[in-house]
Formats: structure tokens, sequence, C-alpha cells
């Protein structure tokens, strides 16, 4: 998935433990195989390229899913929370340290909003050309919640995977003692900001800081707002704690694309949850074991 991938296992014997993690990463690669915008072969490119010729196509049951699973998100925020505003990577190139014009960004504006989209399952249909949808905000915590579901099929009861800092832990220590899950400081990258106790669950965290451009001194995130195609501003990371490794990544990102308003939406979602502000703010419901 382009980026480090870990898993701790405890098992009756090694036989047990090789056997459950080989399914596991079997699982992620199925999962990346099927929803990569870099393959041409992937279920996703299909569906994209669908685009090109107005064709309408019957989705399988999975890819439903998780398409069901991104409305409800884009309707719980407010539309922020898009899956075809990945179009806009056509103009941000946060490698090439240059800002889009707006001619450039208002151009892909219209391709965006996922209401543009015929679906009635199983049936899916782009209403304009050149529309795309991108699963890259959900497909990887859905890949730790599917990995993590195979362990336990095999008899697996304490571990913990982890997806580019995307966490399901199947159980606590074979001792019950909590895993410790550090979070990362977003302008520190070599110090945690804080640590937490673990027992079950998931933690995800969605920040400005793993791909981004500082251009006369100024910070532009690779989170968009599809209404302005512009990088959101007024967090510089979330982090959530729930059951579901999904629906922890989803909840962070929605908080994250609310700007400044993020943070009393955050605070009123009722899960455990922690954020940064743009001034260095810790503020949150969770307990962490300490702090730096």
């Amino acid at each position: 998935m382009g980026t480090q991938c870990e898993m701790q296992l405890y098992a009756q014997n090694e036989n047990q433990a090789l056997a459950a993690a080989q399914s596991a990463i079997d699982e992620v690669r199925r999962i990346e195989a099927r929803y990569s915008r870099y393959r041409a072969d992937s279920v996703l490119s299909a569906i994209n390229q669908s685009s090109e010729n107005g064709k309408q196509l019957q989705l399988d049951d999975e890819t439903a899913n998780l398409l069901d699973y991104a409305l409800i998100c884009y309707e719980k925020s407010g539309g922020l929370f898009d899956i075809t505003s990945g179009v806009l990577r056509s103009v941000w190139n946060f490698s090439s340290r240059q800002l889009p014009t707006q001619n450039q960004i208002d151009a892909i504006l219209p391709l965006i909003g996922m209401n543009k989209i015929r679906w009635e399952r199983p049936n899916f249909l782009f209403e304009l050309r050149g529309m795309e949808i991108d699963f890259g905000g959900i497909a990887k915590e859905y890949a730790a919640d599917q990995a993590a579901a195979v362990c336990l099929s095999a008899g697996i009861e304490h571990g913990l995977i982890e997806l580019g800092g995307d966490i399901k832990v199947i159980g606590p220590h074979p001792d019950n003692s909590p895993w410790l899950v550090g979070i990362r400081h977003p302008r520190q990258a070599d110090q945690p900001l804080l640590t937490l106790e673990i027992f079950a669950g998931a933690v995800a965290t969605s920040g400005d800081y793993e791909r981004f451009m500082l251009v006369n001194g100024v910070r532009y995130s690779h989170l968009l707002n599809p209404f302005t195609g512009c990088p959101v501003q007024g967090l510089q990371c979330a982090s959530i704690i729930t059951e579901q490794c999904l629906v922890a990544g989803s909840i962070a990102t929605i908080g994250l694309l609310k700007g400044a308003d993020g943070k009393p939406w955050l605070n009123d979602s009722g899960v455990r949850h922690l954020w940064v502000d743009e001034a260095g703010k810790l503020s949150g419901n969770v307990f962490p074991i300490n702090n730096n």
C-alpha cells in the first residue's frame, strides 16, 4: 500500500502465527489489488474508465458496500468527505512546490460531487465525463479491519495490525496489558505527541504532515476542500479511537476537512478523540499515559 505495514501476533505456535500472518497479508494485498488507482487492472480503474464512455456498471457487493459507506461519510460531513475529489490531483502536485492557478482549480471543480453519481445498487454511473472516484481515504483502514478479522478467524486473540499508521488491535497482550500506541507529533516527526493505552479497537490519525508543501512560508496540506479545491486549515492532526479502523479513519479525516469547525465537531462526536490545532494546542477526551 505504499507505506510501512506491521503485524504483531500471539499464537499457540509458530505455524499458527505464520499461517495467520500470511492470510492477513494476502487479504491486504487482495484489497490493494482491487482498489489501487495505480493498477490498470483494478476494480477502481475499471470504474473510472467507465467515465470516459458513459457506461453503466454493476458493482460487486464489496465495492458496493464501500461506496455506500463513502456516501454516508459524504452526507454526515456535509459533502466535505467526497471520494470524487481525487481529480484535484491533476492540478495539485505537492512535490512541485508550485501552487495551481485559480483557473486550473476552477476547471476541475465541476467534476467533483458524489451527488453527480447515479447509484442504485448495484448499478453505478458517472453523470459527467472525466469524473473519478478514489477509495484512498478508506481502503487502507478497511484493509486493517479485514486483516484483523482474518487473524481472528485463524484463532488469534491477541495482536496488533498497523497499516501506515492506522492501527487495529485484535486484543490486549496475553497478560491483559494494553498495547502502547504512540501518536506522532505533527511538527516534530522524531517525537511522539503522546502515548495511549489500547486494549482493543482501532486508532487512526489524519494530519497535514504526511503530504504537504511549503510556499513562501505557508503550509499547504494534501487534504483538499472539495467545494473550493484548496487545502483545508484549522487542525494539524486528529486521532480517533473506536471499534473499527474504517470508522476511526473517516471521522479523523472529516475532522480535518472541517477546518476550524473540526474542533467543536470532534468534541461533539461522541467518540474518543484528540486534536492539535494550528496554534499547537492539544485537546480531546482521551487519557494518555504520557504527554510530551
